[in-house]
């Protein structure tokens, strides 16, 4: 099952990404946790890693706080080596758009091959200036 996030206005979306399968937006969490947080998930970004995924709901405020995150996150992610793309999707994406992951955050992108840390900051920008949700789809 794949996860979309979402800020709707009414009836009007202004923003989505399509992250991929819910495992992928896992295994970013993962290696969030894994490399940035030293094994305890929330323990530096509580923002991303204390929202279930099943929860459905950021609020602005949330947004703008996990905005601030994604912008830390970027930055230490960009120190690490990249890892081996997972079979699926992803390979045949980079392999297609010639990507070619010279970093641990460039191995995270969208099903359209956007970097997703990027992405996700769009998103939390149009949620907080808007004061809308992001919804979990």
């Amino acid at each position: 099952m794949g996860l979309y996030l979402c800020v709707f206005d009414g009836e009007d979306e202004l923003e989505g990404v399509e992250v991929g399968r819910y495992g992928d937006f896992g295994l970013f969490r993962d290696t969030v946790r894994d490399r940035l947080e030293r094994g305890v998930p929330g323990a530096r970004f509580p923002v991303l890693m204390k929202h279930s995924d099943c929860d459905g709901v950021w609020s602005p405020e949330e947004a703008e706080a996990l905005r601030e995150e994604l912008a830390i996150i970027a930055g230490e992610l960009a120190q690490e080596p990249p890892m081996p793309l997972p079979e699926g999707w992803k390979r045949s994406v980079a392999r297609t758009l010639g990507l070619s992951p010279a970093n641990l955050l460039d191995c995270f992108f969208d099903v359209d091959g956007e970097p997703l840390v990027d992405r996700l900051r769009g998103l939390c920008s149009c949620a907080a200036q808007r004061r809308l949700p992001i919804l979990f789809q």
